[in-house]
């Protein structure tokens, strides 16, 4: 596959969790180990069988959107998606202000549905019978007084698309991709390949999720997929652990400016890591369950491992799913072992202990940890491992804190509830 020696590199790093608002925030944390898990006090979650999760805080949205009016209709995942956005361009350095060629592309994940639930409250109320059905006539005649006139247009999937490209005057290409880790991390390899191919000479591509919502709570709390701890921290989430009981879910996202690589180096920027491939495979025979060996998702690192061409030797580093579920930690411990072997010197971690998972964001997440694991030499721990279970043996999760090393090449991973698997590679330049 040629592309004319054109190569793409990540200049920028946005990242937002409930560890800190940007890159070096929640990078010092996560080399900390502190955890971000709390019990959630938005609502009374008290109903829940998982009562905890990673709220982002102290976040002033006035800091980085200057369209005011925009605010007034953005949700808390445009919010959070935007935010995310903003500090990729800031820690890039770029001055994007207007793009009359189109040059400058997009590329997102999300996980929205719809607008604010709780601007149905009223209406949902009013128009119940005694017996608890809705009475369509009633809700006929009272809807257009009740429901707020850009509930709609505010509850659009796509709508970070737009307050994004408002933000800075974008013109090229743009695609929204839904869904959850898998989101992200697809956009981010779209971005990737545009840059390579020429289609567009740089990039903004991440995702951010809210799941922690009663609306998203309430839907993944009966699926089984959550952790039923309520202790706050490291303990609450323990992906590979013999006692992982499920996910813990949390909020932010994370973005990355892609840039053509010469362009970058005329401009003296810094460059966190090249992008060299991008693979992923899907298993259609399971809706929930991933297939137990990890056949898709070790077949999608290997064809990231190939457009890369790189040797399964040359990765020091995997940034892993690794949500603390049953059968998912499982599948992906046979997958590393499958495509790296096993006792190799490896090392994977997953910051899902310490972040909560961030559905849509997780994948791009990923991405984010394993450019600044390259850029700084460090690799974060995988909190809450403390008794490895025998079914996720055979690789090294370091667990045990973070480590320094040089790493020339890296791994992000990024799995779909509906068996989506995702894997970028990256390596140091």
């Amino acid at each position: 596959m040629s592309y004319d020696g054109r190569r793409a590199v990540i200049t920028g790093v946005g990242v937002l969790t409930g560890l800190g608002v940007g890159a070096d925030e929640t990078w010092q944390r996560l080399i900390e180990g502190a955890s971000a898990i709390a019990p959630i006090d938005e609502y009374d979650a008290s109903s829940l069988r998982c009562r905890v999760g990673a709220t982002v805080r102290d976040l002033n949205p006035r800091d980085y959107v200057e369209q005011r009016r925009s605010l007034r209709t953005m949700t808390r995942h445009d919010v959070l998606g935007t935010v995310a956005a903003v500090l990729a361009v800031r820690d890039s350095g770029l001055e994007l202000t207007e793009d009359p060629d189109g040059r400058v592309a997009l590329f997102v994940g999300g996980n929205k549905e719809i607008n604010d639930p709780d601007k149905w409250q009223d209406i949902a109320l009013a128009v119940r019978r005694e017996d608890g059905t809705v009475d369509m006539q009633r809700f006929g005649e009272q809807a257009p007084s009740h429901v707020a006139p850009l509930f709609y247009l505010e509850g659009l999937q796509a709508a970070t698309l737009f307050y994004i490209s408002e933000a800075f005057g974008m013109r090229g290409a743009n695609t929204y991709f839904a869904g959850t880790a898998e989101s992200g991390a697809i956009a981010i390899g779209r971005a990737f390949r545009a840059v390579r191919r020429g289609e567009t000479d740089l990039a903004v591509a991440g995702a951010a999720d809210a799941p922690l919502g009663w609306w998203n709570m309430a839907k993944m709390d009966t699926l089984g997929a959550l952790s039923a701890r309520a202790q706050s921290g490291r303990g609450a989430c323990r992906p590979y652990d013999r006692t992982r009981d499920g996910a813990v879910l949390g909020e932010g996202g994370a973005y990355v400016v892609v840039e053509e690589y010469q362009a970058a180096r005329a401009r003296g920027a810094r460059i966190y890591a090249e992008l060299s491939g991008f693979g992923s495979a899907t298993d259609p025979d399971r809706l929930v369950t991933p297939d137990p060996e990890g056949r898709y998702l070790g077949a999608a690192i290997r064809d990231a491992l190939t457009e890369a061409g790189l040797a399964p030797a040359e990765i020091g580093y995997v940034a892993c799913d690794g949500t603390g579920t049953r059968l998912g930690d499982r599948s992906e411990a046979n997958a590393l072992r499958d495509v790296f072997g096993a006792s190799n010197g490896l090392l994977a971690s997953s910051v899902t202990a310490a972040t909560g998972h961030l559905v849509a964001g997780a994948g791009a997440l990923n991405v984010a940890v394993a450019a600044l694991a390259i850029d700084r030499g460090q690799v974060p721990p995988t909190l809450g491992l403390v008794d490895l279970d025998p079914a996720c043996a055979g690789v090294d999760w370091n667990a045990g804190g973070a480590s320094q090393r040089e790493i020339g090449g890296a791994i992000a991973l990024a799995r779909g509830w509906e068996n989506q698997n995702v894997a970028l590679a990256l390596k140091a330049v």
